[in-house]
């Protein structure tokens, strides 16, 4: 039965929670990714079983900002030409600054330090991939959990609900 988590009543992260310990491996694609929110579920990535097929694969999407969609819009090229490698660059030195504004951000709570030497240590031993996805925006989410059982495969969650509310980083103990 479908369910809709509006992150009041049903928050997206309690059913990961409930879902990712029967999956062998997790992929996710959204818009933005919460650094220090990754902690509400890092322990569930790290228990993944330990193969190289188990991991998180996380495909961070770009919004736009209002001014380079008014520029798309006036641009004379066509949307349908490839990206140069010079953009590409330049968009991942604007996701690589969007990042590092995140860190700047408020005071870091122990929680939120551990939380990231964890991130980094997924990122180092590849049970976190993350890749940038530059040629149109993403916006729609989805989290595709992998299991083991030829009954029922693969679980997904699909739609515009963020991994971690901002509500559930600043209320949570873990």
């Amino acid at each position: 039965m479908p369910r809709i988590f509006d992150n009041i009543d049903l928050t997206l992260v309690s059913a990961l929670r409930e879902n990712i310990p029967d999956a062998c491996a997790v992929d996710v694609s959204v818009g933005y990714f919460n650094l220090r929110g990754w902690r509400l579920i890092d322990h569930l990535i790290q228990a993944l079983p330990e193969d190289e097929s188990s991991h998180c694969r996380l495909i961070v999407g770009m919004q736009r900002s209002p001014r380079e969609e008014l520029r798309r819009a006036l641009s004379l090229s066509k949307d349908g030409e490839p990206m140069s490698n010079k953009e590409a660059h330049r968009l991942v030195r604007v996701i690589t600054k969007e990042f590092r504004e995140q860190l700047q951000i408020g005071a870091p709570t122990d929680a939120d330090e551990a939380g990231l030497r964890r991130l980094s240590a997924q990122l180092r031993s590849k049970k976190l991939v993350v890749k940038l996805y530059l040629r149109h925006p993403v916006h729609a989410k989805l989290y595709l959990l992998h299991r083991d059982d030829p009954n029922l495969p693969a679980v997904g969650f699909v739609g515009s609900s963020n991994l971690i509310p901002s509500n559930e980083v600043k209320h949570s103990k873990t």
